[in-house]
């Protein structure tokens, strides 16, 4: 287990001396990238604490001691805060066999985002050295039923004569006896102890670990992940559960390249992003947002902070199956959509054929292209190859986009004679670095490593910062940073 961070105060601390406290009591300064509370005994050791809020006043057990921090869970409330509310689901908490899918009921949904905004700007500042020009209004959404995505693990627990299908326990590998599930669409919370009774009258109940949730606008699937092959007995269960409960099942008996339908036909998967007039098909194993009320208004917002104009040619790197390279294809003059995963592409370039087709008597797409690369493995060369572009839109899973900033940085070090700079790749000289950079973050960390490059050595700016409420209750923080040349 890495050691916690602390954080700045994330709302202002009551001023009060600790050594004024009753004994064994702690005040609670801020609140840590866990969503635990941070507070110094009188010595000035720093105590994380489970359970605790900013302002409380709480009496702690510890649990794991270190030179510099302890770890403790929350034992009793002396003073209470303003932002503390009724977690919405019976199964969050600090007690044994809660579940460990949430970390934030506890606090004010609104208090959440004050905290993630303040990760957010931590992390620019202290990992990155840059700070804002302008922080952006956070984008929010429904806080509950928000979750269409979902990974659901499954277990046939034979001493309590059951099966659970949830979320892992807190801090365990054991799953949470979850009766309901407030953060899923209330269809599939519903469908909870359904599942259970499914998966208990199955012939292969002890060889199906995990059901992956993928819900569409208009079709709920689920893929069933089985270690030996199906009885015609199962395969009738299934059918039969899923006409009832409106589920259109999959079946992964080995890896997720072997993902196949249960049975042909019905109604394809898919979102849309009905600002651009778009329609994402999609597989329930490819990576889609988990929250499309979120996603819907963080596509328009990426694509009104880039601001693209009819002349300008976009890149679109960490592309995945387009959610972001179709609404360019909107706007821009010409778009280059990148990804890593060759599966992915192909699905770009259908959704790229379905929607020119479904825009005909309308603005047809603008000329895209789809290339497959591994972009931790960027070089300057290879960026130069690419050609210049306008507008760039970075998306990257959690590690971030480092490759492709080193990149950027290492030219206009070159271009700027910097001390250690290697030469310019071949065909640089007539190269041009993006105008406008909107990074799309799914870790604080990475965002603020990418940021202090191209602010500190590819030339540009940080205008705009902003969090993304993406997991409300949980301590994932999404954002999004605009970068201007300088």
């Amino acid at each position: 287990m890495s050691e916690p961070k602390e954080l700045s105060p994330s709302f202002e601390p009551v001023a009060q001396d600790a050594t004024d406290l009753p004994e064994g009591w702690l005040q609670v300064q801020s609140m840590d990238l866990d969503a635990q509370g941070v507070a110094r005994k009188p010595d000035g050791k720093v105590v994380f604490i489970d359970g605790a809020l900013t302002s409380e006043l709480v009496t702690a057990n510890t649990h794991r001691k270190k030179n510099n921090w302890e770890q403790a869970s929350l034992v009793a409330i002396h003073r209470e805060s303003s932002q503390r509310v009724r977690p919405g689901c019976p199964h969050f908490g600090l007690h044994a066999g809660a579940c460990g899918g949430c970390k934030m009921q506890h606090l004010h949904v609104g208090a959440q985002v004050a905290v993630k905004q303040r990760v957010l700007e931590d992390n620019l500042w202290h990992l990155g050295k840059v700070k804002a020009e302008t922080v952006m209004r956070p984008i929010e959404g429904p806080a509950w039923g928000y979750r269409f995505r979902a990974r659901l693990a499954v277990r046939h627990v034979i001493k309590k004569g059951q099966v659970l299908v949830g979320f892992h326990e807190r801090k365990s590998r054991y799953i949470a006896d979850m009766q309901t599930c407030k953060i899923l669409p209330p269809h599939v919370d519903a469908m909870l102890m359904p599942l259970r009774a499914l998966i208990a009258s199955l012939d292969a109940r002890d060889t199906c670990p995990q059901i992956e949730l993928a819900c569409g606008d208009n079709v709920t699937a689920m893929v069933l992940r089985h270690l030996e092959p199906l009885s015609a007995d199962d395969l009738a269960r299934l059918r039969a559960f899923g006409a009832e409960h409106g589920v259109q099942w999959w079946l992964q008996p080995k890896g997720p390249d072997t993902v196949k339908l249960l049975d042909e036909g019905g109604e394809q998967l898919s979102y849309a992003l009905p600002d651009f007039g778009i329609t994402m098909p999609f597989k329930p194993t490819d990576f889609t947002q988990v929250n499309p009320h979120i996603n819907q208004v963080l596509v328009t917002r990426a694509l009104r902070l880039l601001d693209v104009q009819p002349h300008e040619r976009v890149i679109d790197w960490f592309c995945g199956l387009g959610n972001f390279t179709l609404p360019l294809a909107t706007q821009a003059r010409e778009v280059l959509g990148i990804e890593g995963s060759e599966a992915l592409v192909a699905r770009s370039r259908e959704n790229y054929a379905l929607n020119q087709a479904l825009a005909l008597g309308h603005k047809a797409l603008s000329a895209t292209e789809f290339v497959a690369r591994n972009l931790f493995e960027m070089t300057p060369e290879m960026l130069v190859a690419d050609g210049a572009a306008d507008k760039w839109l970075v998306d990257p899973p959690r590690e971030g986009a480092f490759a492709l900033a080193k990149a950027l940085a290492d030219i206009e070090q070159s271009r700027i004679g910097a001390e250690g700079a290697g030469p310019l790749p071949a065909g640089a000289e007539g190269w041009t670095p993006p105008k406008r950079i909107v990074y799309v973050s799914c870790n604080p960390a990475t965002l603020a490593r990418d940021a202090g490059l191209l602010v500190h050595l590819a030339g540009y700016k940080c205008t705009a910062a902003g969090m993304v409420n993406m997991f409300p209750h949980t301590a994932h923080v999404e954002s999004m940073a605009v970068f201007e040349r300088a």
